[in-house]
């Protein structure tokens, strides 16, 4: 069966175009199959055409894992132990590969996308056709073998009542983003940052200008009117990179009513902090941060990357006047929960984040009050009732 599969692959090479899809090649590789080996059973022919569209077409042997809707995240260690994440849990699953094998696959996937994987550039980011994002190592920075992650999304995104939020607490992040507030999501890896960033555009009013900015395109506003921009690595020859910075600035002049950064990681935390001073309300972005109280001194951390001599004072200012709140996420026991959200405020001991709502006997309750005036004034006022 193996060399059938290696004629019936030659012949693709030879005889297909480059950028043929999916879709494109079901049909010519049925009947390469058939022509060259016109007795095989149907269930065989089915079964190799199926693993032959695999591995030209996709990711091989783990193609059926990244089909299965269950799946949210496939991950190889040492090109050998595969891992699947399913409903936040992560198990083990029996999937025979070889090392050099993955690193073929990924190179092959990642190629058309102008990306190389090898031991010159043995580390590459780059979204898939399906808007899943792969990451991969290989030797020699991967000591143990090349380690592959793909993280998929949802068909439609979970919207904001997935991370478990009482009703006042929904109202609350409701009016705050309809009203303008510039709103910082924290939380560690794979905490759902991007998720609920993308719940909370929901409450955007559809007549916004929107854009937005990721290094790896994930976001997908439930809005009319939005411009999704992608930072660009460098190619295999160095150049060509585009940064997030970068497109922060452009960004400024695209006429946006609102401004959405996937993530900050570095200097662009500068400029998306001059866009919130400058006239930009109802920005959105998110931070790695083990909690809500952190997030102003990372943010001011990645405000000094940008090497702009401002002095951390300086820095702690505009921090307290360009964001309004910051909705800090975890995961937990494999569950994706708000713990805590609260207000920027400048205080004599600096730039705090006060809770509004925070996590008590495990549950989110209201344990204070917005003391900051909403950014718009035809915002309607806060209901007290949801800090009863």
């Amino acid at each position: 069966m193996e060399a059938l599969k290696r004629r019936v692959h030659l012949r693709v090479l030879a005889e297909v175009p480059d950028d043929a899809t999916r879709d494109d090649l079901a049909p010519l590789v049925g009947e390469y199959v058939r022509s060259e080996d016109p007795l095989l059973p149907a269930v065989v022919h089915d079964r190799v055409v199926a693993q032959l569209l695999d591995e030209i077409a996709g990711l091989g042997p783990l193609q059926p894992l990244l089909d299965d809707p269950t799946v949210t995240e496939v991950m190889v260690n040492g090109g050998r132990w595969v891992y699947v994440e399913r409903a936040g849990r992560l198990e083990r699953v029996d999937v025979p590969l070889d090392p050099d094998a993955v690193v073929h696959l990924v190179g092959r996937v990642v190629g058309p996308l102008g990306l190389r994987l090898d031991r010159a550039s043995p580390l590459v980011d780059a979204r898939l056709a399906d808007g899943s994002r792969l990451h991969a190592v290989i030797p020699p920075l991967a000591v143990d073998g090349p380690c592959l992650s793909v993280r998929r999304f949802p068909g439609a995104p979970p919207g904001i009542g997935a991370f478990g939020l009482p009703r006042p607490a929904l109202a609350y992040l409701g009016w705050a983003v309809t009203s303008g507030a510039n709103v910082v999501v924290s939380g560690g890896t794979s905490a759902g940052k991007t998720t609920l960033c993308n719940a909370l555009a929901a409450a955007i009013p559809p007549t916004t200008r929107v854009v937005t900015i990721e290094e790896t395109a994930e976001l997908r506003l439930p809005l009319p009117h939005v411009v999704r921009l992608e930072a660009r690595p460098p190619n295999a020859e160095g150049a060509g990179a585009v940064s997030v910075r970068d497109l922060v600035r452009a960004a400024l002049r695209m006429r946006p009513d609102r401004i959405v950064v996937g993530e900050v990681r570095g200097g662009e935390a500068f400029d998306l902090l001059q866009a919130c001073n400058t006239g930009h309300d109802g920005s959105l972005t998110t931070v790695h941060a083990n909690r809500a109280a952190a997030v102003p001194e990372r943010l001011g951390a990645l405000v000094l990357v940008a090497a702009t001599g401002l002095p951390l004072s300086a820095v702690h200012a505009q921090l307290a006047t360009a964001f309004d709140l910051v909705v800090h996420v975890a995961r937990r026991a494999g569950r994706r929960r708000v713990e805590t959200i609260g207000e920027v405020r400048r205080t004599p001991r600096g730039v705090e984040v006060v809770p509004v709502f925070d996590t008590v006997d495990g549950t989110l309750a209201a344990v204070g009050a917005p003391a900051r005036p909403p950014r718009r004034p035809d915002a309607p006022p806060v209901d007290p009732a949801w800090f009863a």
